[in-house]
């Protein structure tokens, strides 16, 4: 099975009324954006991001990208994360462009989790779906969110 398209986890959408997540710049969780192949199928039941060593049955690394060169790690990078705002009637989420140098990659999405919410650590915010292969050799991968509108923004709550 393969991506299905950019989604909001379920879990998140919950969460996010009991708060679980806090994305103020100051005091918030610490966001994460791991990388995946074309062989890999988070969905919106995606719970947690879960490395293999974490003993879990279903680990979301599974597919995981690898890297040749020094670029990527499992877990993928810390977001810096930008307070959110509102933008007309919709609170929009932001984050930096994140990237990695000196990297051989393809991925075919990301899941953006949060590592250090509770109850269970690592859990999932969103899948990004790229709609085909992105590929980089020997250079600089680089996620460029979109602006953080009421009909852009990576995050949006109307």
């Amino acid at each position: 099975m393969a991506f299905t398209g950019s989604v909001v986890c379920n879990s998140f959408k919950t969460e996010v009324l009991t708060a679980v997540h806090n994305f103020t710049v100051s005091s918030g969780n610490v966001f994460k954006l791991a990388l995946y192949t074309n062989s890999a199928s988070p969905t919106k039941s995606t719970a947690v991001y879960a490395a293999p060593s974490d003993g879990t049955a279903n680990p979301t690394s599974t597919n995981e990208i690898t890297s040749t060169g020094t670029g990527y790690t499992t877990g993928g990078n810390t977001l810096t994360n930008v307070t959110p705002a509102l933008s007309s009637d919709t609170a929009v989420c932001d984050f930096s462009d994140t990237n990695w140098t000196t990297a051989t990659i393809t991925a075919r999405g990301a899941l953006i989790y949060n590592s250090n919410a509770t109850p269970d650590n690592e859990q999932a915010v969103c899948v990004l779906d790229f709609g085909a292969d992105k590929t980089c050799t020997g250079g600089t991968f680089t996620i460029q969110f979109p602006l953080p509108t009421d009909s852009l923004g990576i995050i949006r709550l109307a």
